[in-house]
């Protein structure tokens, strides 16, 4: 067999570059590359705040206002006691009519019976006993009326029911009954007063029983006569 060639390998002589890279400077070929930017995340739609938004006042009420609205149209009367008169206000009858108080007594003297609820057996015992004597009061110049927080519907309803010969006054805020110191805790104080001619105050009788209510009524009167 011929003797192997052995090739050696000149370390003298370094490898060739590529002349592309040879030819790029060395402190180019060196940078690093740019990083890639990250796009930032978008802000929740709840978190984004609208300026022409922020410039605007604002329109709400405050507490107090609201608390004041709501108290209108819910007016209190002042307190009616004896040589008071009748207040200036409007309330409903049995018919759902307009009635204005203050010239109840313009021309006779007026007697106010108070009931907590309409046809219920104490309020009906009290109605019916200034039924039965109701002419002795009109002969004497005086007219009567009944006065609760109930409806108009349902004074009607026991007026027919009782063949009650007077009107009867719907007081549903309770008013009038408050002035009267008969209102208290949502309830009716079962009473009664009296106002002669003109409406000043001359007689009350608060609390009073059913029975007693419509006699206790017309003995006061006959002492004026």
């Amino acid at each position: 067999m011929p003797p192997r060639t052995k090739t050696t390998v000149n370390d003298a002589d370094p490898p060739r570059r590529s002349g592309r890279i040879a030819a790029l400077p060395a402190a180019e070929s060196e940078q690093p590359k740019p990083k890639k930017a990250v796009a930032s995340k978008k802000r929740p739609a709840a978190e984004t705040v609208d300026a022409t938004k922020e410039a605007e006042p604002s329109t709400a009420k405050p507490a107090a206002a609201e608390d004041e609205d709501e108290g209108e149209g819910n007016p209190t009367l002042a307190t009616i006691d004896i040589g008071n008169s009748l207040p200036s206000l409007t309330l409903k009858n049995e018919k759902d009519e307009d009635v204005q108080v203050e010239d109840l007594a313009s021309e006779k003297g007026v007697i106010l019976f108070l009931v907590p609820k309409a046809d219920t057996p104490g309020c009906t015992n009290q109605a019916c006993g200034f039924r039965d004597i109701y002419p002795d009061f009109t002969s004497l110049n005086y007219d009567v009326y009944c006065l609760s927080a109930d409806t108009p519907a349902a004074q009607t309803k026991w007026q027919t029911k009782k063949e009650l010969p007077y009107p009867l006054l719907s007081d549903p805020k309770r008013l009038l009954i408050s002035a009267l110191g008969a209102g208290e805790g949502g309830k009716t104080k079962r009473s009664h007063f009296i106002f002669e001619q003109g409406g000043k105050l001359v007689d009350k009788k608060i609390p009073v029983k059913p029975v007693d209510s419509p006699k206790l009524a017309l003995d006061f009167i006959k002492s004026l006569q």
